[in-house]
């Protein structure tokens, strides 16, 4: 055999590719169960947002104070949370750390919103919480183009989107199965992803910003 022949054997060989794992750190699976907590958290968390309305009351004719023009809103910073974890692990992590805690509640501690236990899955607010991963996969997949605040504008608003499409389409089969009537699938729509899909747009945006600076200082030490 020739040296060209030779050559031209070697460019025809095509070596397999390796399959790429999740390959772990003492300091990256530190952060990893971390960032699973850090959904717990914002589980319970609630922040008290106050804003400017404009009452119904100026269209009735009725008398209006000061407070009718304020607005205190109770806001769950779930959402946030996964869009930062998101931002920080990457996809890969991101949807490990998300399913770690989707499975801690499902089959070890109760640490979702209403409880736990593998029932938990018969609960209309189930959807969200299955629309976390999917979120992360979809908004994780974007990033990788780069933080710039164009694209993470295009990651947020994709992210938060999926989550609430998901949670909806989930309640409403529930709703459906439990022939629940459309004056309840409208109540909750209302209730969960009403004014609160706002909130998430902004503390999502501001979240992966974070998460931004926090993976580029992080990522020096571990």
């Amino acid at each position: 055999m020739t040296e060209q022949q030779v050559k031209k054997l070697r460019v025809k060989t095509v070596k397999p590719k390796k399959r790429r794992g999740i390959r772990l750190g003492v300091g990256s699976l530190v952060l990893l169960i971390f960032c699973s907590f850090l959904i717990v958290i914002a589980t319970f968390l609630q922040l008290d947002i106050t804003h400017f309305i404009i009452p119904s009351k100026i269209f009735s004719g009725e008398p209006v104070t000061v407070n009718d023009f304020l607005y205190t809103y109770k806001y769950i910073p779930q959402v946030p949370a996964i869009m930062f974890i998101t931002g920080l692990l990457g996809r890969r992590l991101g949807i490990t750390s998300i399913l770690l805690y989707i499975i801690t509640g499902l089959f070890f501690i109760p640490v979702f919103a209403l409880g736990g236990g593998w029932r938990y899955i018969f609960e209309f607010g189930f959807g969200y919480i299955a629309g976390y991963v999917i979120a992360a996969f979809v908004a994780g997949t974007m990033l990788k183009k780069g933080y710039s605040y164009k694209n993470t504008a295009k990651a947020v608003v994709v992210g938060v989107l999926t989550i609430h499409a998901t949670g909806i389409l989930y309640m409403m089969l529930l709703a459906f199965l439990k022939h629940m009537g459309w004056s309840f699938v409208g109540d909750w729509i209302v209730s969960q992803s009403g004014i609160k899909i706002i909130y998430d747009f902004v503390f999502s945006y501001l979240a992966v910003l974070v998460a931004k600076y926090a993976r580029i200082i992080l990522w020096l030490y571990l």
